[in-house]
């Protein structure tokens, strides 16, 4: 098992930015690949980005591109997403997950999750 722990949400004006933290334990080794998706209310759960644990390979939505950037610190079991020019379309639940065979963008094939952490972008 894998336990994820997300830190690093709040409230930030249209242009700002922030950096979510996500840290794993339990069996660290068995990881593949970590990722960042996002809910917004009244909507479904959308891919952010990911990193592959081993090669550092990362993979963003179209709709980050250019303003957010993964990265991990293997030596600390932990995944970022530093995030600038936010926008208020970027408020949501950003929720972190990760995978021991896995490194796309459909969460369904993430077996680990975090419990979210809110971003909330004001105009």
């Amino acid at each position: 098992q894998v336990q994820l722990v997300e830190s690093g949400g709040g409230l930030v004006q249209a242009g700002g930015s922030l950096r979510l933290s996500c840290t794993a334990s339990g069996r660290t080794f068995s990881i593949y690949a970590m990722g960042w998706f996002r809910q917004a209310p009244g909507k479904e759960r959308e891919f952010v980005a990911t990193v592959s644990w081993s090669g550092g390979n990362t993979y963003y939505a179209d709709s980050v591109k250019g303003r957010f950037t993964i990265s991990r610190d293997n030596a600390k079991n932990t995944v970022y997403l530093q995030m600038n020019s936010l926008k208020p379309e970027d408020t949501a639940v950003y929720y972190c997950a990760a995978d021991t065979d896995y490194s796309g963008s459909y969460g369904n094939r993430y077996d680990y999750w975090g419990q979210g952490t809110q971003v909330t972008v004001s105009s």
